[in-house]
């Protein structure tokens, strides 16, 4: 959706609340997750507009409204309790509803089994795997849990592990990338490594096996930005195998960029006991490990 600015100096929530049919609140989460644009400028809530400004919304606002349909998806559970699910989330599947797909993601799957925490289009969800991103990832059954997983992994207490197969080797065992990640400033469907509406994200890795021309890695998020891991590997000139946005070289659409969550650590939030769980890749990314080894 677009919008051209017919007034001086109004915040941009104010403005919105008045010209469409979305709530103000609406309005600062999505400009808070980086889906509003002026003159295809990323803004904050208290960013005042200007006549003739072209604002760009780039998510419907209706979901809000949306009815989460259960389906019948069979789920891989690694770990259940009263309050929480660790799920082995498959590559290819989105993890919640967004525009152009509202069904068979995995909140739709999860809606199927279980009454989660009440979040209106990410019941349960703390935290994402991209869709292309296999692995394990932590859902809340109750609101309780929601707040207490998310403030935990905003606090940097829940440690979670990638396993990557990126182009290129390393002279070195271990490194931390340091280097803040916003919206590539030519395409808003990318992120980049840029000091311009960026956050901070760190993330640390260390060589597990070398090849000829690729390295496998162990990767550690400290923070969380979106596509991090693959922006990056991006950024230091080690992109992900088969990473369909990142990487030039592409072997299996398919199934995407050889990136795992494979292991994932934290106290449980009611009880403090320590927990610990590991799935290991799914048998596809080896098969393409070693396609990619041996060319």
């Amino acid at each position: 959706m677009e919008i051209k600015v017919e007034e001086d100096n109004v915040r941009i929530d104010k403005y919105l609340a008045l010209k469409t049919e979305f709530t103000r609140s609406k309005i600062q989460k999505l400009i808070t997750a980086h889906k509003i644009f002026v003159n295809d400028k990323e803004v904050n809530n208290n960013f005042k507009v200007s006549k003739d400004d072209k604002i760009k919304i780039l998510e419907d606002l209706e979901e809000d409204n949306l009815e989460i349909k259960p389906s019948n998806i069979k789920l891989d559970i690694v770990y259940e309790d009263a309050d929480l699910l660790v799920i082995n989330k498959k590559s290819g599947m989105v993890v919640h509803p967004a525009p152009g797909n509202y069904t068979d993601t995995l909140v739709n799957a999860l809606m199927g089994k279980y009454n989660l925490s009440h979040d209106s289009i990410r019941p349960g969800i703390v935290h994402r795997l991209d869709k292309y991103t296999s692995g394990l990832m932590l859902v809340a059954k109750n609101d309780y849990i929601h707040e207490k997983l998310s403030k935990m992994i905003q606090d940097k207490v829940v440690e979670r592990y990638y396993l990557a197969l990126v182009t290129g080797t390393f002279n070195h065992e271990t490194g931390t990338i340091d280097a803040p990640i916003g919206r590539d400033t030519k395409n808003r469907e990318k992120m980049m490594v840029t000091s311009v509406n960026s956050k901070r994200a760190v993330t640390h890795f260390k060589v597990l096996k070398r090849y000829d021309n690729y390295t496998l890695i162990e990767c550690k998020l400290e923070t969380g930005r979106t596509h991090q891991i693959r922006v990056h590997m991006k950024y230091i000139n080690h992109p992900v195998v088969n990473d369909p946005v990142y990487s030039k070289k592409v072997f299996d659409n398919d199934f995407g960029q050889l990136l795992h969550s494979y292991k994932i650590k934290f106290p449980h939030p009611r009880t403090g006991k320590i927990l610990e769980f590991t799935k290991d890749a799914p048998k596809e990314f080896y098969e393409i490990l070693e396609n990619v080894v041996k060319r």
